[in-house]
């Protein structure tokens, strides 16, 4: 019994499994279909990206219009380098006639495109390759029938450019052009090359306490004193000191470098003869702190935390002959336009006012920035242009038409604006940074592309002034040092003594 249940339950099973296996879904076969050929779409093809030869950092370059690499030297250098060998290239390959890019239509051709009567014929497609030169490349041609300058030495006639008896694997035309003055590429150290501990230098954003004589002196406020480092010896003198209750503000020289003024936290301004370091007068008018002072001629302006502009003629015994006022928070900013009776003026209340030392309002407001407006500089060498730099929140360069009254350039530059210098040598602008980058920047204008970027300082760069000769630049910050850096000469500038014959040429 137990045999027969067993066989009877195995045949079963048995006949159970086909109809499983007939109830499992089939697989489906995806038939793919393979054409005999594959033509590509050339238009979605970037044929000159994809076979072109080009080094990671010229592409970078590519990609950052405005900003140059840490490399820029050498990247000029190999720019250079490759458009030299690709224009000799050209003149051994092809000589005079050089082959265009977009070949000109011959007068049969054009002829040929034009609609005939009750016939269109298409136009030719022209292509961007080089047509073949209409000459023989391998024709050989006899030295005398060439058009090259000759010389009659000892009655024969020599030919100066014979490319026969040459010893030069290139034509006379590609040696000309290797042995041609190259444009000198400019190399700027980003190292300073003279570095000054200037102890108690404040980190106050408010504050102008660095400026540059054109007798060569730098005058620095440090705490209470005022000192005086002549960059011909390398001397520092001590010029006055305020009282306990006082800081130095602001400091500013004359044109003609021989005074000096000084702005101090109760809002007195002081007018020093730095030769003989003895005090001409004092000042006074503000009620908060004198945080900004600048010279035009013999005309003073000085602006406070009490949001006035006090502008002072130092040949009148009166403290001042004019109050401007428009501004809603402390003035941090002054500067004089330099061919005309212009003073632009800027503001913790994000405004930049220009006026005219005749009138009491401004003659023109801009309110464009975000931040506060400290940065301030005239173009010398175009009239009527200003530019200004915002702060942390606004980190814009602005560039203003005074004459229409227009805005015509802008450029975000990352970070605080903190100061402002315009070349005198050259169309450049030297911008110095705060947060977060505390760094000086130098700008081409009008194109407004980055030369180079200056770091070493450890805290925001707060004052920035430029030599009397135009190729140095001084920096100071809040690490408490000043640093000197080469940027407008090739090498250290040599300095030369203003004399008075220098200032009066009717003595000679």
């Amino acid at each position: 019994m137990s045999s027969e249940e067993d066989r009877a339950r195995s045949t079963s099973t048995s006949t159970q499994l086909p109809y499983q296996r007939n109830t499992s879904p089939e697989r489906k076969r995806i038939r793919i279909s393979y054409s005999d050929r594959y033509i590509p779409n050339r238009e979605s093809v970037n044929l000159q990206a994809g076979f072109s030869l080009k080094t990671e950092s010229a592409a970078k370059v590519e990609r950052t219009t405005n900003r140059l690499t840490e490399n820029e030297l050498d990247i000029q250098r190999i720019d250079e380098a490759n458009r030299t060998f690709s224009e000799v290239l050209r003149s051994e390959l092809f000589g005079d006639e050089v082959p265009s890019s977009e070949p000109s239509r011959t007068p049969s051709s054009s002829n040929s495109d034009m609609v005939s009567a009750g016939s269109v014929t298409p136009p030719r497609l022209h292509t961007s390759a080089p047509s073949t030169p209409s000459r023989n490349l391998f024709t050989f041609m006899s030295p005398s029938a060439r058009n090259t300058p000759t010389r009659q030495i000892g009655g024969a006639t020599l030919d100066v450019e014979n490319e026969v008896f040459s010893l030069s694997p290139v034509r006379f035309h590609s040696q000309k052009m290797l042995l041609s003055p190259r444009k000198q590429l400019r190399s700027i150290s980003k190292v300073p090359f003279r570095v000054l501990d200037a102890p108690e230098l404040a980190d106050d954003f408010y504050l102008n306490l660095v400026d540059w004589s054109s007798t060569n002196v730098l005058g620095v406020g440090l705490a209470r004193a005022v000192y005086l480092w002549n960059a011909f010896t390398g001397s520092v003198n001590k010029l006055c000191q305020l009282g306990e209750h006082d800081l130095v503000t602001s400091v500013a020289w004359l044109q003609e470098g021989k005074y000096i003024a000084v702005g101090s936290h109760r809002g007195i301004v002081q007018i020093w003869d730095a030769e003989a370091q003895r005090k001409l007068r004092t000042m006074d008018g503000h009620a908060s702190r004198a945080g900004s002072l600048a010279w035009h001629g013999h005309i003073l302006s000085s602006g406070s935390r009490d949001k006035t502009i006090l502008l002072r003629d130092v040949r009148a015994p009166g403290s001042y002959f004019r109050r401007l006022t428009g501004h809603k928070q402390e003035i941090c900013g002054l500067k004089w336009s330099y061919e005309e009776d212009k003073l632009a003026s800027g503001g913790n209340d994000n405004k930049l006012f220009v006026w005219n030392s005749s009138g009491e309002s401004p003659l023109l407001k801009f309110t464009e920035h975000v931040a506060a407006v400290k940065a301030i500089a005239w173009s010398p060498h175009q009239r009527g242009i200003l530019a200004s730099g915002g702060g942390t929140a606004d980190q814009r360069i602005k560039f203003w038409n005074t004459m229409t009254g227009c805005q015509i350039n802008e450029i975000d530059t990352g970070s605080q604006i903190c100061n402002l210098v315009w070349s005198k040598n050259s169309n450049e602008v030297v911008s110095a940074h705060g947060y977060s980058q505390n760094q000086i920047a130098i700008w081409k204008y009008p194109s407004m592309r980055q030369v180079t970027a200056l770091t070493g300082h450890t805290c925001r760069v707060l004052y920035l002034a430029i030599s009397p000769d135009g190729q140095t630049i001084v920096s100071g910050a809040g690490d408490e040092t000043l640093r000197f850096w080469n940027v407008f000469g090739k090498g250290r500038p040599e300095y030369r003594e203003v004399t008075l014959l220098d200032v009066v040429p009717q003595l000679r």
